[in-house]
């Protein structure tokens, strides 16, 4: 602030009202990136849970955008300490039951607010086994898959929750293909009927119902399923005849095994592997290649889809 001057010399401008062509679509404001360690002291067995949150909360009135009043704002600050109390007095099951819990608690603490939403991510930890027993204490970070989870709340609704899975990344070095596609003008890929199929898998998924829903074995249901439609028996593998039937397989086991689900979005990048052409070393006499590769980054194919439940679809259409 400069020599002199004091808050009150500083011209305010504010709108009397939102103007007739405009309108707000959404608001919103909040705290990200909240770190959190919760340990659950079972006696001499301990539980953690390591997360990431970030909370929204949107508010009846436009005030504080269109005249600069804060009179309903619950401060990013509070919001962050309401995450640690909750954790304090309530402890983390899941991250879907934390969020629900957050939700709920803003949307009864203060009336004026009309929507919460919360995004929560988590650190994989197992419990580190020594000989084969598993230790009382003491864990290893094993950052295969992250695990994310978002609840949104409006007032007078039911809760949408929402799961995913995000960085698994995996390969499979045969029984995949790619071939009888468009070969025209614009292709000069050829045909592959066995190749490497590796990608980064990221899925995320709906509960219509929740309803006798065990969040944490959903989600390793989850990951068990895509898994499985990827890599299949651990003698014999499964065929792939392309990423999109192996996406489908996976989407369509989830929904079989969880009925509370209403729809699941699967993305799988390409993560491509290169044979080196050894037919360049005259000298070396070396003319095939299947064992040496080189990981390719940019550009690569990307694979989506997302498989609903008519039903639950119809229901969640409703809200």
């Amino acid at each position: 602030m400069a020599t002199g001057t004091t808050q009150h010399d500083f011209h305010h401008t504010t709108e009397t009202e939102l103007p007739s062509e405009f309108s707000f679509v959404d608001t919103g404001y909040g705290k990200n990136y909240v770190k959190l360690l919760h340990i659950c002291r079972d006696g001499p067995i301990h539980h953690i849970k390591e997360l990431e949150v970030n909370t929204q909360l949107t508010n009846d009135s436009k005030k504080d955008y269109l005249h600069g009043d804060n009179g309903d704002i619950v401060a990013t600050d509070s919001q962050k300490n309401t995450i640690y109390v909750l954790a304090k007095n309530h402890g983390v099951k899941s991250l879907e039951q934390f969020g629900l819990l957050l939700c709920s608690h803003f949307l009864s603490k203060y009336p004026h607010v009309t929507k919460v939403r919360v995004c929560i991510e988590e650190h994989p930890w197992d419990r580190l086994v020594s000989d084969g027993v598993p230790h009382n204490h003491a864990f290893i970070s094993t950052p295969v898959a992250l695990r994310f989870s978002s609840v949104t709340s409006r007032r007078g609704a039911l809760p949408e929750i929402e799961s995913g899975l995000k960085n698994l990344r995996v390969m499979k070095t045969t029984q995949s293909a790619f071939e009888h596609f468009i070969h025209d003008e614009f292709a000069t890929l050829p045909d592959s009927h066995d190749r490497i199929f590796s990608t980064i898998v990221y899925a995320k998924w709906h509960y219509g119902l929740t309803n006798g829903v065990d969040f944490d074995l959903a989600w390793n249901t989850v990951r068990d399923c895509i898994l499985d439609a990827f890599a299949g028996p651990p003698d014999t593998g499964v065929f792939s005849p392309s990423v999109q039937n192996t996406l489908y397989i996976a989407q369509k086991n989830v929904l079989q095994r969880i009925p509370q689900m209403s729809k699941i979005e699967v993305i799988l990048p390409n993560k491509h592997y290169y044979p080196i052409d050894f037919t360049k070393f005259d000298r070396i006499g070396v003319r095939s290649n299947d064992d040496v590769f080189l990981p390719g980054d940019k550009p690569a194919g990307s694979i989506s889809a997302v498989l609903g439940r008519k039903n639950l679809l119809n229901l969640s259409a409703k809200y």
